[in-house]
């Protein structure tokens, strides 16, 4: 059946509130988490404590909440755990996020399974096919997007941030570009899911069986573009034309396969380069000066995204289970034990970053964890990172002397999870 599609105003607000609403469930406590992670590298930079959920943020990977839960804290031991996929495992996710997809969820999967699975995703996601998009990309959001804003001279610039991702990423993926509305209210349903875990038990089960209830509409909205990409031939560079011709594990994918492993992807497609762009506009806006060399040298946007990232990244924390009893600096870790590595304070931490808080889109390159690290590493970061520079460049070549809107509240990146700003009022000339 085919899924019902709404008219232009309604698809548009169910994403903007779908989006408010993943915002909302993961912002956490409104404390000063840079503060607090410095001194918990300090003084406590291992613990044997569930520190996110003390400050408010549900849990989005296993559903036992008995389990021991340590935390780290240090750029070393972040790195230590996330790039050691055999000791620390990730197949717990399926009970969580991953119950809406089915158990196919790459985040969810080890070992070979995840080796082989990635190994089907990964082509499309590689630098040499997605700057073959750049051109396609650059119109997309220039046509469609900002050359219509040019006159008004003023706008919330995370209205064009939520939307041009999942224009540009649903495209990739195969489905329709002559139906925006119909994607408009897939990506809806997709961001519906993230709203599942909750903190309040009250709120949990109503909040699952509404996730539940979006990711069937999500399945048959995806199934219904596999059906139709298989049907034209499948010939295209998308993704599921790709799935179609691959195989896995020694045979072609069937439909209910495809549509399960896209659908896994849909939830992360377009908000995490939503929050990641709005966090970068924030950052250069608030430096005029920086901004203005930005715009004066484009070989500078790749440098900024990367500082951008970070200095503040989406996704604060990544979650392992512990395959066997272990050891972090001295703190005993039981087998079967969940472990929080605390991205943003890695990212902070001075023994790693020479001044650390300071924005510095000139400083040498390091590896961060903004998207992950090691085997589980984001899958599209290319992806996101490409979209986010064509976007910077032609918001830098359309807007003229960009400013923030001094008659607006300025911009805050906030978020004890999924971090980044809300608005962002700009004026330009």
């Amino acid at each position: 059946m085919k899924p019902e599609m709404t008219n232009s105003t309604t698809s548009t607000s169910s994403l903007e509130r779908a989006f408010a609403g993943v915002a909302d469930n993961y912002r956490g406590s409104d404390v000063d988490l840079n503060a607090v992670y410095a001194v918990m590298r300090r003084d406590s930079p291992v613990i044997a404590e569930n520190f996110m959920a003390g400050l408010g943020v549900p849990n989005i990977a296993g559903l036992d909440a008995n389990r021991p839960t340590f935390t780290v804290f240090k750029y070393r031991e972040v790195m230590a755990v996330l790039r050691d996929a055999t000791n620390f495992t990730s197949g717990f996710i399926a009970e969580g996020l991953g119950a809406f997809f089915d158990g196919l969820i790459l985040t969810g999967m080890d070992g070979e399974e995840h080796r082989k699975a990635r190994a089907l995703l990964q082509p499309i996601f590689m630098p040499d096919v997605v700057n073959r998009w750049k051109p396609k990309m650059d119109a997309i959001i220039r046509s469609e997007y900002l050359q219509p804003l040019v006159a008004s001279k003023r706008a919330d610039l995370m209205d064009f941030a939520l939307h041009f991702p999942i224009r540009l990423i649903y495209s990739l993926i195969g489905f329709p570009e002559n139906e925006p509305e119909r994607v408009k209210q897939v990506a809806a349903w997709a961001l519906a899911i993230l709203a599942g875990p909750q903190v309040d038990p009250e709120k949990a089960a109503q909040a699952r069986g509404a996730a539940m209830e979006a990711a069937k509409q999500l399945y048959d909205a995806v199934k219904e573009a596999v059906v139709q990409v298989r049907a034209a031939g499948a010939t295209g560079e998308d993704l599921i034309s790709r799935l179609i011709r691959a195989e896995y594990e020694g045979r072609q994918l069937d439909d209910h396969e495809i549509t399960t492993f896209v659908r896994s992807l849909l939830p992360a497609a377009g908000e995490t380069t939503t929050r990641t762009f709005g966090s970068l506009l924030v950052l250069l806006l608030e430096r005029p000066e920086l901004l203005e060399r930005v715009r004066n040298d484009r070989a500078l946007v790749s440098k900024a995204i990367d500082e951008a990232v970070r200095f503040e990244p989406v996704a604060t924390f990544k979650v392992r289970q512990a395959a066997q009893d272990l050891e972090i600096d001295g703190v005993k870790i039981p087998k079967g034990a969940m472990v929080q590595a605390i991205v943003m304070s890695a990212n902070r931490d001075e023994e790693a970053f020479e001044h650390a808080d300071r924005f510095d889109i000139d400083r040498k390159p390091k590896p961060a964890f903004g998207f992950g690290f090691g085997p589980h590493m984001c899958i599209g970061q290319f992806i996101a990172k490409t979209e986010i520079q064509v976007a910077l460049n032609a918001v830098l070549d359309l807007l003229p002397h960009l400013r923030l809107d001094p008659t607006k509240p300025a911009p805050q990146i906030t978020g004890a999870q999924l971090r980044g700003p809300h608005e962002v009022h700009v004026v330009w000339d």
